[in-house]
Parts: structure tokens; sequence; C-alpha cells
């Protein structure tokens, strides 16, 4: 049973492939289109599914697409005739599940293949529940409790529930105009990071500051045990209709927050070009301090409703690796599950396993415990396209080329680390990564500098031999898919100062060998020549989709200040002129 799943025209469009029940491959558009966020519909990821498993568009028996034109048909209907707006975004809405629903014409013209020639089943699955789907299915849990929070798919930001076998059970949701996605994002927006996906930085940013603003900040959300509301005094989603762009291309948001929000909170940084002040600190500070209140007190109502200690969440809320990593700490869960694309980019797997499980009624018998789902290249690719670029190079033998990786990251030295397949999901997770040493206090602004060119309060992730966590962080979890921040132990904080957070805490990536065996080595080799089992880890790009391919890999180490860029088994080092 071939089973194609589809998130297509929404925030991180990709396509996921199963058969006989296993994952064989899944990657988001924008690795192919260098689109961020890519909203289109996921032809190049669709092509790339099918050519890795060898087989053809006819041999799809299930198309599972993670919207569901027909779910809360009710609050879509109530909310199109409420007013204006409603009437407004109905209309766009309308334009966008029309499209959802000829998806399957869509694949088709995608694949070059006439519709009818297709025996391919098409199915809608509720957005969240492929977004559960996309956890608890591929969780090591036979039963668990299920929490969803995103900004909003099919009318819903939230859902919770019981998974149990090859079945989800909600047990609730909050529905339109309420979402603490769309909280997190209108006041991502108030502080000046307008794009789509922002978020990211204020969570970084919310560690230099003091969450002075939490009485303002309980009237502009409410909670309750699993039930939240936000203040709609604050926003505007609800009135104009949040005309979000699902067209194709990078996705683009109108001002989610309202007037309100300035008179309660003082004027907006209106763009990135606006000094950071105290006061935006703070109350970035405030944001993540609340929006924890909020989903912490969440998850000790559903383990009092549940009475299970087992937890898989997903979500974009999901990715907000500090919350995630005081749940052990601040609620009675003590097992967690959270896979590496929690974020919309997820749910093509979630609506695949969705339809193989909830549908087709198949016992589950797949779990997800890397991240490496992507494509991957031959040597002779890697070899044209260094000299493509007229690189000099070299071909080692593995344990050569980790020595030598070791001794320049010993030495200081940045390197672009290319191998294997692409990562599944927002995270670099040792494929596609530039690796370096943590033990330089200057590495993060030297990063920042000469790489990356971002804000520089933006952390770098330490990567760790997952049996030495217990010796180097605060607690010993594992953290496969870096969606857990821990607290860094006081004495290993001055070891370790390059990413070490300003709040003395690490967003974390723990690696096992049988997960990535050479990335594995390499640590243990940096750790033989230093002491140190964990190197600094941030993604192979520079402001644009993690690289994909190694001509991709090739032009950021030309024009970046890299020192060495390892494909494969090959092996470039810039000249100190260089």
């Amino acid at each position: 049973m071939n089973i194609l799943g589809v998130n297509a025209y929404h925030g991180d469009a990709s396509a996921a492939l199963l058969i006989d029940g296993q994952l064989v491959a899944a990657v988001e558009e924008e690795r192919f289109t260098r689109v961020k966020h890519d909203t289109a519909f996921p032809h190049e990821a669709i092509r790339y599914c099918l050519e890795t498993a060898g087989m053809r568009p006819h041999d799809v028996d299930h198309m599972a697409l993670s919207r569901d034109p027909f779910a809360n048909l009710g609050k879509r209907v109530a909310h199109a005739v409420k007013d204006r707006a409603g009437r407004q975004v109905a209309t766009r809405r309308a334009s966008n599940l029309q499209k959802v629903l000829r998806a399957k014409q869509t694949f088709a013209e995608g694949v070059s293949v006439p519709v009818d020639r297709l025996k391919t089943k098409t199915h809608f699955v509720e957005h969240h529940l492929a977004h559960i789907g996309s956890s608890f299915y591929v969780s090591p849990f036979e039963r668990a409790a299920v929490l969803s929070i995103d900004g909003f798919g099919d009318m819903i930001s939230a859902m919770w529930g019981v998974g149990e076998g090859g079945r989800v059970r909600s047990l609730g949701e909050v529905a339109f105009p309420h979402s603490l996605g769309v909280y997190y994002t209108a006041v991502t927006q108030f502080l000046g990071f307008p794009k789509y996906g922002d978020e990211y930085k204020v969570m970084g940013l919310a560690s230099y500051g003091d969450p002075t603003y939490l009485e303002e900040f309980r009237r502009i959300v409410h909670s309750s045990g699993l039930e939240f509301d936000l203040g709609l005094d604050f926003f505007r989603h609800h009135i104009e209709g949040a005309a979000m762009t699902w067209d194709g291309g990078s996705p683009e948001l109108p001002p989610l927050w309202g007037p309100g929000m300035e008179t309660l909170l003082g004027p907006a940084r209106r763009s990135a070009d606006e000094p950071l002040e105290d006061r935006h600190r703070d109350i970035a500070a405030t944001l993540q301090a609340r929006l924890e209140e909020v989903v912490l007190g969440m998850l000790r109502d559903l383990h009092a409703k549940t009475g299970l200690t087992a937890l898989c969440l997903a979500g974009g809320v999901a990715l907000n690796c500090v919350v995630n990593g005081k749940i052990f700490d601040e609620t009675p869960f003590t097992d967690l599950y959270i896979q590496p694309a929690a974020y919309d980019g997820g749910t093509s797997v979630g609506a695949a396993y969705h339809v193989h499980h909830a549908k087709l009624g198949a016992p589950r018998s797949f779990r997800m415990n890397h991240a490496y789902w992507g494509p991957e290249y031959p040597p002779e690719r890697m070899r044209s396209a260094v000299e493509a670029a007229a690189l000099p190079y070299e071909e080692l033998d593995p344990d050569k080329l980790i020595e030598r990786t070791a001794d320049v990251l010993a030495d200081g030295g940045i390197v672009g680390w290319f191998q294997g397949r692409v990562e599944f999901g927002p995270r670099a997770l040792g494929n596609r990564s530039i690796l370096a040493d943590p033990r330089r206090d200057d590495m993060q602004a030297t990063l920042n500098a000469r790489i990356k060119h971002r804000e520089p309060f933006r952390p770098f992730a330490p990567a760790i031999l997952e049996e030495r966590t217990g010796e180097w962080f605060e607690k010993s979890h594992p953290s496969p898919f870096m969606l857990l921040t821990y607290p860094v132990r006081p004495e290993k904080r001055h070891l370790i100062p390059a990413p070490t957070h300003v709040d003395g805490t690490g967003r974390l990536q723990t690696v096992r060998r049988d997960q990535n065996e050479r990335y594995y080595d390499l640590i243990r080799a940096f750790e033989e020549r230093t002491g140190v089992p964990v190197l600094l880890n941030t993604s192979f790009n520079e402001n644009e989709p993690i690289c994909c391919t190694p001509e991709q890999a090739v032009d950021t180490f030309v024009r970046t200040k890299m020192d060495l860029l390892v494909l494969g088994d090959l092996i470039s080092e810039k000249l100190p002129s260089s």
C-alpha cells in the first residue's frame, strides 16, 4: 500500500511517502524552490518522493492532504455570515479550498500523467488530526496524551486528546478567533519582526529581558486549564481577516496586533531598523513567559484528564524549545515525543499515517528516530560541484576525514558539513550543518558576522553525545531533534560558552551513533582532542533555506568565510588568504 502525504497551499508545503506503513521519504518544497516556507503545491517534493522509491505516479494508491474543506463547516459558515470581514475571509478561503479539492488533478499535472490514469484515492484530513498523527503515530508510545497548538488550520488552533494504537480520540479544541500561534506572531510583529517564521528570533531575544509585563499579558491571553482565549481588543485578525497569502511563494501576513496593544504596551517597534530597547526585550521575555504559563497549565490539565505520563506534541508552538524543556519540571509527564517537523511541514507525514491507521485500519509498525528523509547525492555529483567552482579538494577515507575535520574544529576553524540525506524539519541535525568549536567565547559573534549575517542575540545549538548529556546539562532526556532547551550545568558553562545562551541554557541536540554514525564519530573525535563532547551546530545556509544540493553547499562555502568544506568523502580547505 502506497500513501502519498501532502501539505499544500499552506506554510511549509511538503510531501511524504509511505510504503506498507514505512516512511521512505519526506521533504519540504522549499528545499527545491529555495523559497522560504514555500506555500505552493509541492510538485518537486512529490517527484523526489516517487523517484526515491522508484515508483511511478499510478502506483500511488492513496493521497492524503492535511486539510479538510468539510471540517468545522458550521464554524466556517458562522464566521462567513457574521460581518463584512468574515465574508472577505470566506472568499479568500473558498479560492484556497477549491485548489485543495482539485489536488488530484494538480498532482496529475505535476507528474505529466492524465488524471484518469491515476488510481489514487484522495483523502482530506483535518489539519490538527494531521499534526497529532505526525507525532503520535510515529512515536514509541502505544498510548499517550496528545496536544497540537498552532496558528489556525481548518478553523481550529488547538486540539487535545488521547492516542491509542492506531486511533486518536479528540477530547477538546480551541477555535477561531482564539489562537496561541496568532498571539505569539502578533507580538513578534509588534516587536519589529514581520516575516513569517520570525517567532524563533523573539524566543531568543526573550532571554535578554525580564517578564515585567505579566499582568498586561494576562489581559492579552486568558487561560484556565486546557481552555484559553485572546483579549480580542488587542488583535485585528478577527475583524480584518488576517489575509494570509497561500498562493505559492513565501507566506505573507498582515499585522495581527491591534491598536489596543500599543495602548497597553506603548509604541510598537515598526521595523528591524529601529533600535532594540530594554522595553522590547522585556516584552519579548513576557511574551515567552505568558506562553509558558498557558501551555504548561494546559499540559497539567491534560495529564489530570487522561492520567497518562507519555505526551506527544505537535503544531508550530511545539517548536518552542524553551517551553518544551520545562515540561519535565513543571508537569507530571515523564515521557515526551515531538517529531522533527512539528510545524505545518510535518502534516504531510501525519496525514499519510492518519489514512494508514485511522482510515485503513493498518497496525502501527514504524518509529521515527531520525530526521534524515530528504535527498542525498552521489559522490560524482559532489566532485562535479567542487570542480565547477575550481576548489582544490582531497578525497579521504572516513577515518582520515573525521580526524582531519576534528583537527580543524579544535584549532578554531569553521566547517561546512554536508553528508547523506537532507533533514526533514527546520533544524540542521548533522547532515547539512555548519560546525564550530563551542569553547571559544567569540565564536557566536564570529559566526554571526562571518557566515550567518543575522541578529547578534540569536543563539547557536550545542550538539552532544547522547550518553554524556547528563554530565553537561541539568536534564538527560534525549533531544535528538533539537526541540528541547536545558540549563547547562553551571560548572560546565565556561567550557562551552559559544552555544550557551545568555540565560545559561542550550537548545541541544543529542546524538546517538545508530542515528548518525559519521556525525557521532566526529563529535567523539573532537572530544578526544579537547575533552569536550560537544560541537556548536547551526544550519548550512545564509538567510535562505537549508542547503539541499552539493552546488548550494559549495556556493555558500565560497561566498562566506568558512574554513573547511566537507562534502561526503571530499574535503576542501580555504587558503589563509581566501
